[in-house]
């Protein structure tokens, strides 16, 4: 017994990954996909529910930062099959790195920002209470911490 596939349209497959129709065009014309896309005896586009797996990891690597130079290529290597796994690696690696990278800095930039959230809110939580002056903080520079120079408001 044959197996049937079942198809897709562009516009359930926008629907399925959040694409636009005209994001998934242009991934067909920048050659994204790992198969080419098929069409109906309409000429219309078909997809299938593989086509939709392999966008979701093509939406998460470029929602990562991966540049589109760097996504084809990494589609190339899938299209050609068993035998250049190394280079998969290898093109996984150097975004696992950049994406660390800029995971760290992310933090840098979340623990500063949460650091004056909380000044701001603890001199907002101060103007809430009678007015009592507050010999413990100094009034100028006083959002910015010790340990971190250069800092300002």
């Amino acid at each position: 017994m044959a197996e049937v596939t079942a198809t897709l349209s562009i516009g359930q497959v926008a629907e399925r990954t959040g694409l636009s129709v005209h994001a998934l065009r242009f991934y067909e014309q920048e050659g994204v996909f790992v198969s080419p896309v098929r069409r109906g005896s309409g000429g219309r586009r078909i997809y299938s529910q593989d086509d939709v797996d392999w966008l979701t990891v093509c939406i998460i690597l470029r929602a990562s930062g991966m540049p589109l130079p760097a996504l084809r290529r990494y589609a190339d290597l899938v299209r050609e099959g068993a035998g250049n796994e190394e280079e998969r690696l290898a093109l996984l690696l150097e975004h696992h790195v950049r994406v660390t990278d800029q995971i760290g800095r992310l933090t840098q930039c979340l623990d500063l920002i949460t650091f004056k959230v909380g000044v701001y809110e603890d001199l907002l939580d101060q103007d809430q209470r009678p007015a009592e002056p507050d010999r413990r903080r100094p009034s100028v520079g006083g959002d910015v911490p010790a340990s971190t120079p250069g800092t300002s408001a």
